[in-house]
């Protein structure tokens, strides 16, 4: 009967999370570049009342008698399906067309990544993302470019006052992971790696497995708000019936204090 308490209890844990998880993807749902991620459960410790063993009698219990522990939380794992791509005629807006991350510079020194492509520029000319974090490797536009070129390949070129050709002032890079869940988000549209998505693999676009660049387009949250709201009924169904369970475990253990010899 105490045993039903804490069952059910691990089981409202859980729901909490899962409910937890499924209102932060659709707080999300117009982050540009977010990845929804979704909860995964293990069951608990399983109390072995009958483990099958030969008998006395020369037969073998066909099936075991266990009971279980309840769940709990185990991983939140991110879907790097691509978002829908949104026109919006920037030219420091980029998209990445398929696999790959951009690299943002750390104030330690340290790489982060990420598939928000809204970089801006500052006063001096640095692409910078919404954080002021430089893209890296960096890229500084000189101060007389009229205009940016982004070819699908990263090709950076830029139109200058008395030229008639582009002039081709840098290349951008994009970076890949084996691993791409294992990566940890650090909020802010970043992640870092960790050895579970193991090293970054850099390429420019459209090689080695990278996707090419679109300019003047963002990638939108990949959220589905009809699969959110879903989720959201089965966390809140999930929820109520283990608080039954804890409700009927409790009625049964007030029955039984109540008994008279």
């Amino acid at each position: 009967m105490i045993k039903a308490l804490f069952t059910a209890a691990s089981g409202m844990h859980a729901q909490q999370k899962n409910l937890d998880n499924t209102a932060s993807n659709i707080s999300n749902a117009n982050t540009t570049g977010y990845k929804r991620s979704r909860i995964e459960f293990q069951d608990l410790i399983y109390e072995n009342i009958r483990i099958p063993a030969p008998t006395d009698q020369g037969t073998s219990l066909p099936v075991p008698l266990q009971i279980g522990g309840g769940t709990r939380v185990v991983a939140s794992v991110k879907n790097f399906e691509m978002g829908t791509p949104q026109e919006t005629g920037n030219p420091l807006d980029l998209m990445i067309r398929g696999d790959g991350f951009f690299q943002a510079l750390m104030p330690d020194g340290t790489v982060a990544y990420t598939r928000d492509g809204s970089w801006k520029m500052t006063a001096e000319g640095q692409i910078v993302n919404a954080q002021g974090l430089p893209m890296e490797p960096p890229i500084n536009i000189p101060a007389e470019a009229s205009s940016i070129m982004i070819s699908p390949e990263g090709r950076i070129s830029i139109m200058t006052p008395g030229s008639p050709e582009p002039t081709e002032i840098g290349q951008l890079e994009l970076v890949r992971f084996v691993n791409p869940a294992g990566l940890l988000n650090d909020g802010g549209n970043l992640y870092t790696q960790t050895v579970s998505s193991e090293d970054p693999i850099a390429a420019t676009p459209g090689t080695d497995g990278t996707g090419t660049i679109e300019q003047g387009y963002l990638e939108a949250s990949n959220v589905k708000i009809v699969n959110e709201m879903i989720n959201l009924i089965t966390a809140q169904r999930g929820y109520e019936l283990n608080s039954r369970a804890v409700r009927t475990a409790d009625e049964m253990i007030n029955i039984a204090t109540q008994l008279k010899r």
